[in-house]
């Protein structure tokens, strides 16, 4: 049976697990073009965004970064130069590619600002949980229910927009797209959602 609610304590007392696959970091058009290509070979991914964190009220910051992970590899497209590119909003408008992942509805309208798309084939986890009367809807938390383990948090105030992402930006990137699909196999896998 699955379990309904989680606490931060429990989740602090789980061990802590991180995507230790292959992570290709895409920062130009040609490279972007080549991820998108490899990733629309998939109809099911992880999916998530990062933005420069705004500190003062009224500061907004645009989508500097998307991850996908697929269950092969994790990308993280570096979107700040390139803006939203023609490959990537037809990816966000193609219904044949499930895409996984948590809160979408503010991922979606801020990436909407970048780009005209017609989004579809958004999963949300948040709705997911919902349905199945779970309390806890978060990343964080339904990796904990679902999965067993804990993932980090530590990286998501930091500044996305950097020169080059630090080894723990990438792995945090990673994890939160990688865990999104894991979690929503794991339910199909035990009989919880079908997929």
């Amino acid at each position: 049976m699955l379990k309904k609610h989680i606490t931060k304590e429990e989740i602090n007392e789980l061990p802590l697990v991180s995507y230790e696959g292959e992570v290709v970091v895409a920062e130009t058009n040609d490279e972007i073009f080549d991820a998108i290509n490899e990733i629309n070979k998939y109809n099911r991914v992880g999916f998530d965004t990062e933005s420069r964190p705004a500190f003062k009220k009224g500061q907004y910051f645009p989508v500097s970064l998307i991850q996908i992970a697929t269950p092969e590899k994790v990308y993280l497209l570096r979107i700040k130069d390139t803006g939203l590119t023609k490959p990537i909003a037809d990816f966000l408008s193609n219904g044949d590619i499930e895409k996984i992942g948590v809160a979408l509805h503010d991922d979606i309208k801020d990436l909407k600002k970048l780009a005209k798309f017609n989004d579809s084939g958004f999963i949300d986890l948040g709705k997911v949980a919902k349905s199945l009367d779970l309390v806890n809807s978060g990343a964080r938390s339904l990796a904990g229910l679902i999965l067993g383990f804990r993932i980090s948090k530590s990286q998501q105030t930091s500044n996305w927009e950097n020169e080059t992402l630090n080894e723990n930006q990438i792995s945090y990137a990673a994890t939160d797209a990688w865990v999104c699909l894991k979690i929503y196999e794991e339910l199909i896998y035990r009989g919880y959602w079908e997929g």
